[in-house]
C-alpha cells in the first residue's frame, strides 16, 4: 500500500482540493480509485500526474471539455496532434479576447474613478455610472464581459 495514497495526500501533492478531486472523479476526468476495506479512497501515482495535468490546464483557462479531449488524445501517442493544436489555438484566441475585454473594463473603470475624484456621495460619478450603463464609453454589456463569462 506504500505506492497508494489517500485523497488527502493526493490533494496536498497535487495542489487540488479534495472536493475538486471528487468532482473530477464524478465527471470522469480521473479514474475512480481503489478503496480500502473501510471504503477509503486510495490512489496510484498516476493520479497525481493526471491531477497536475488537469490543474495546469485549468490554470491556463482550458475548459473541462477541452481537458477531457486532451486527456483522451494522450492515449494514442502515434496520432496526429492537429486536434490538440486546434484546442490550444482556440484557447489562445479566447485569452486574446479576454485581454481585450479586460482592457475595455480597465479603461472604463479609470474613466469612472477619474470622473469621481472625491466629492460627495450625492454627486459620485462612480455610483452614477454604475446606475446608468448608457454613461459608459466601452462595450462591456452583461454576457459579453469577463466577469459574466467566468462566473464572477
Amino acid at each position: 500500500m506504500a505506492h497508494k495514497r489517500t485523497i488527502g495526500v493526493l490533494a496536498r501533492l497535487s495542489g487540488v482540493k479534495v472536493t475538486t478531486i471528487r468532482y473530477y472523479e464524478s465527471i470522469g476526468l480521473i479514474a475512480e480509485p481503489d478503496r480500502t476495506q473501510s471504503g477509503q479512497r486510495v490512489y496510484e501515482a498516476a493520479a497525481i500526474q493526471r491531477l497536475n495535468f488537469i490543474r495546469h490546464a485549468r490554470e491556463l483557462g482550458f475548459p473541462i471539455d477541452s481537458i477531457r479531449d486532451l486527456i483522451d488524445m494522450q492515449e494514442n501517442l502515434i496520432a496526429d496532434c492537429d486536434h490538440i493544436d486546434r484546442i490550444a489555438r482556440c484557447q489562445l484566441a479566447d485569452v486574446h479576447q479576454r485581454i481585450v475585454q479586460l482592457q475595455a473594463l480597465e479603461a472604463e473603470l479609470e474613466r469612472m474613478v477619474t470622473a469621481c475624484a472625491g466629492g460627495k456621495v450625492g454627486t459620485c460619478k462612480v455610483l452614477e455610472s454604475l446606475g446608468d450603463h448608457a454613461q459608459c464609453f466601452d462595450e462591456h454589456r452583461p454576457g459579453t464581459h469577463l466577469a459574466t463569462r467566468s462566473g464572477i
